[in-house]
């Protein structure tokens, strides 16, 4: 069976976006980006609300991106090679090749999912990765936390919600980001 591992940028005061919706507080380092391009590559599906997908999507639609550097052409193709299922009530179509395009997040489908998957999927936004925790579908946290306080803004994990977890894994990168892998426990 594939993992669903939620995987996301926080400040260390646990915020995905800051109060304005800004996540520019998380600049490119190399040495991250080459990490998380590794990270991308080993997944077949990216599960992604839809205001996420569409910042994504300039990875294959803006062709002048990944012509900006080695790095960035290594992460436009781990991008473009997996699924992408887009949930999204109001956006009408899709713009990326082996993309999908879902009213609702149904947890049965995405157990199907993970079961019938040939190899791991994430999921990607706050919003849709806490309908997934709170589903029990979630079986990895990768989260890459960047030294920098927001004050204020969507958090990382969601409120409302009592998880524990086990810690399987961390790397400390030169930047000061670290990144923790964590198990839900009970999976």
């Amino acid at each position: 069976m594939a993992k669903l591992i939620y995987v996301t940028n926080v400040s260390l005061d646990g915020y995905i976006e800051d109060e304005s919706g800004a996540f520019d507080w998380f600049p490119p380092d190399d040495e991250v980006f080459t990490f998380t391009t590794n990270l991308l590559r080993s997944v077949g599906t990216f599960l992604y609300g839809r205001r996420l997908y569409e910042t994504m999507a300039v990875w294959e639609t803006d062709a002048a991106l990944a012509a900006q550097s080695g790095l960035m052409a290594d992460f436009a193709s781990a991008w473009q090679a997996a699924n992408k299922v887009v949930y999204s009530t109001t956006l009408t179509a899709v713009s990326t090749a082996v993309t999908s395009l879902e009213r609702r997040f149904d947890p049965a489908v995405v157990h199907q999912l993970k079961a019938t998957a040939g190899s791991d999927i994430t999921v990607g936004g706050a919003n849709l990765a806490a309908q997934a925790m709170r589903a029990g579908l979630i079986d990895e946290c990768q989260l890459f936390v960047w030294p920098t306080a927001v004050g204020g803004g969507k958090p990382g994990l969601p409120t409302g919600v009592r998880a524990d977890f086990a810690l399987l894994d961390e790397r400390r990168f030169r930047n000061g980001v670290v990144h923790l892998r964590y198990r839900p426990l009970g999976h």
